[in-house]
């Protein structure tokens, strides 16, 4: 019995690991990625599914960002006053893993991402002079994001090591998402008649940043007790572009040339948890964690230059998983706890120090992941 809760525990912890997804925070543009690592780690499960070298996993994600941050502290008078920036964010990632061997693994993830952005300021404007109906407009974007490509390697053997074990992954991310989606944005004229400018849409909504990047991953478990586990992993993703071609506001002219292109950023993400499976209740388990993601203001290889809303959100993430030979099922709300638009590059250029750009956040997302072993 106590070898069948083992697995159990493990088994759930591994699948929980190899659903680290990151999904872009409101105007904080992280893009969706997930750790890839195959979902087998103790070695009852390995030999169970010795045959099952192919795995297929869906993911979505939903968030709804309204709640605008300069540095730490919330800007309250943008909900009042009706002209918060509000983005709606669906996403599905699709991955294929390969395995290898019992530690070896590779895998292929590709996001699908439905997203829509409603404001004032980028359309009539924010004022009730320049806007006086204070109309609210909605840009789009619809397609696929960019691809990660990994390998993964546990350290340890899981057919001997059940209880501790940790795995490193490395990986690309190449730029098959449209980085200048372009979308239709309303100004009045002087005569006061509605007119249509057809331009790139805001960073956080573009499907992908035009960059090549490394993605290195790690992630790992603990058993803690016979049923209690606890499970750690994140990633930091090095880009090597500094900029793309995406014009920030449209237009070269009397804009300042460290934000006149997008910037392609890194970006980050670190998790920890207890997992807490049950014998009267095979195939499901509870998990309570923590988790931080977000985009730092200079990147480490390369240049920082470029239109970004760096900063980042610490999240309480609770979730539900079931487990059986075949599928599994895991359903986690990070609700946040801290949140912080960081000075960006273009910020800290200023020599008077006051210049601090915002950006809107989240209060929750959603993340509901399905996988299916062959």
């Amino acid at each position: 019995m106590n070898r069948i809760l083992l697995t159990i525990s493990v088994t759930y912890i591994f699948f929980i690991l190899t659903n680290l997804n990151v999904f872009g925070q409101g105007c904080v543009a992280v893009r969706h990625m997930s750790c890839s690592a195959p979902a087998m780690s103790s070695s009852d499960l390995f030999k169970q599914n010795q045959y099952s070298k192919w795995q297929v996993s869906v993911g979505y994600r939903y968030l709804h960002s309204f709640r605008h941050f300069k540095g730490t502290e919330e800007q309250k008078e943008r909900i009042a006053n009706g002209t918060e920036v509000i983005n709606d964010s669906h996403s599905f990632d699709i991955g294929l893993n390969y395995q290898f061997t019992n530690r070896l693994s590779f895998a292929v993830n590709l996001p699908v991402i439905i997203n829509d952005r409603s404001s004032l300021y980028e359309h009539y404007g924010n004022s009730v002079t320049d806007n006086p109906s204070q109309s609210r407009f909605h840009t789009k974007s619809n397609g696929i994001g960019d691809m990660r490509l990994s390998v993964n390697y546990w350290v340890l053997n899981p057919d001997k090591h059940t209880k501790n074990n940790i795995l490193f992954g490395v990986g690309l991310k190449l730029p098959t998402g449209n980085s200048n989606v372009k979308g239709d944005f309303h100004k009045l004229t002087k005569a006061g008649q509605d007119s249509i400018v057809n331009r790139a849409v805001d960073q956080s909504i573009q499907l992908g940043d035009g960059g090549v990047a490394l993605n290195l991953e790690v992630q790992g478990y603990s058993q803690l007790a016979s049923k209690t586990t606890l499970y750690y992993n994140g990633f930091y993703m090095f880009n090597f572009r500094e900029t793309n071609k995406t014009l920030n506001r449209g237009t070269l002219t009397g804009v300042d040339p460290i934000i006149a292109y997008h910037s392609v950023a890194d970006q980050y993400a670190a998790r920890m948890g207890i997992n807490q499976a049950f014998s009267f209740l095979e195939g499901f388990s509870v998990m309570l964690g923590g988790r931080v993601e977000g985009v730092p203001a200079h990147d480490v290889i390369g240049g920082s230059k470029g239109f970004r809303r760096p900063g980042y959100i610490v999240s309480g993430e609770p979730g539900i998983a079931y487990m059986n030979s075949k599928y599994s099922l895991t359903c986690t709300v990070p609700v946040a706890l801290a949140r912080n638009r960081i000075k960006s590059y273009y910020d800290l250029q200023d020599p008077t120090g006051k210049r601090h750009g915002d950006a809107a956040f989240a209060d929750y997302f959603i993340s509901v992941n399905v996988t299916r072993r062959f």
